[in-house]
């Protein structure tokens, strides 16, 4: 089969390899038919690493995917040759104490597509993942729709963490498609109003047009003086969704005594830090967001339902080809790119 590996900084190419195999009764071999470029997958691109996570070169990305199920381990119920599915990247044991705990997405030894060290990732012809990990799709959905049930899964995730509740004023930093699938969920929850930053315009006018009550970018004014003016009580929760230490900053000023910072972005850097004393005084509540956890499933519901819609999300396509192409438009957000989306079939 083919698949697109990183071979070096900024350097990814097309391989040869063997097709991969079913090895256990509840794999499922897919061949995907879409992947979504993913802000941590161009972390890999551009850095060749996340944290501790260091690419062994070559190495193949990708996590957002949306594939047709190829061939079923003997044991499989839940799908069947020729359907199509959405995928959760994650992978975990059900055995660890985390797993027991009703964390399966910081299991003891999770596995991850496309993270260096676990598993190749899904920018290739075929993948086996296991049976818990492929949802079917609906007859109305699109591969592109489910291909965005990962990320608005997360956005589901760290609206249920935060405990926002119905009536509550948040503030998103960063309208990336993460931030975007934060807005998604928040409104979907009910939130009395949304104050949404980034430095792409393109992005805001996005954001607006999902139901942010104001938006703002930090290039070109004080967005923390002009939250503040229209919010004087501050805000219940922000949601930091673009890994920068400038948003933390503003963050901690934008809370309430009392409120909560939910960390969804990933930081580039290996520390981030707090100003303690307003932090402190304020007794903020910092909940670093993993992934997501048991949402997948309820992210396929509303886009089915249609009660939240994902398409304008997409704003770029590429083919397998361009796939490069792909991860130097979303790594230097060119063009007013939200999500850029590599097609297979």
């Amino acid at each position: 089969m083919k698949t697109m590996m990183l071979t070096g900084i900024r350097a990814m190419g097309e391989r040869s390899v063997p097709d991969p195999v079913l090895q256990l009764d509840t794999d499922v071999l897919l061949r995907l038919a879409v992947v979504g470029v993913c802000g941590s997958d161009v972390h890999y691109y551009v850095t060749g690493r996340i944290g501790s996570q260091v690419v062994q070169y070559p190495f193949t990305v990708g996590h957002e995917c949306a594939a047709v199920v190829e061939k079923v381990g003997r044991s499989v119920k839940r799908v069947r040759p020729g359907d199509r599915v959405a995928v959760e990247p994650a992978m975990s044991c059900g055995e660890c104490d985390q797993c027991l705990a009703g964390r399966p997405h910081t299991c003891r030894r999770l596995l991850f597509l496309g993270c260096p060290g676990q598993v190749e990732g899904c920018l290739s012809e075929l993948i086996v993942m296991p049976e818990a990990c492929c949802f079917p799709l609906p007859q109305d959905m699109t591969l592109e729709q489910a291909c965005l049930a990962e990320p608005l899964s997360i956005g589901i995730y760290a609206v249920k963490l935060s405990g926002t509740v119905k009536g509550a004023r948040i503030g998103i930093l960063g309208s990336g498609p993460i931030g975007l699938s934060v807005l998604l969920a928040a409104r979907n929850q009910g939130v009395e109003a949304v104050y949404m930053t980034d430095r792409i315009e393109a992005r805001l006018a996005m954001a607006r047009q999902a139901g942010a009550a104001w938006t703002g970018n930090p290039d070109r004014g004080d967005v923390v003086a002009a939250i503040t003016e229209r919010e004087p009580l501050l805000l219940d929760t922000v949601f930091e969704c673009c890994g920068q230490q400038e948003a933390v900053d503003q963050a901690v000023d934008l809370l309430k005594p009392g409120g909560r910072l939910m960390m969804v972005g990933i930081p580039e850097v290996d520390r981030i830090s707090l100003v303690i004393d307003k932090a402190r005084r304020k007794e903020l509540c910092l909940q670093n967001v993993r992934r997501q956890n048991h949402c997948m499933q309820a992210a396929l519901d509303l886009i089915s339902e249609g009660t939240v819609n994902v398409d304008p999300l997409i704003t770029h396509r590429f083919s397998f080809a361009e796939s490069q192409r792909a991860f130097d438009l979303v790594q230097a957000y060119r063009d007013g790119v939200i999500k850029a989306v590599v097609r297979l079939s």
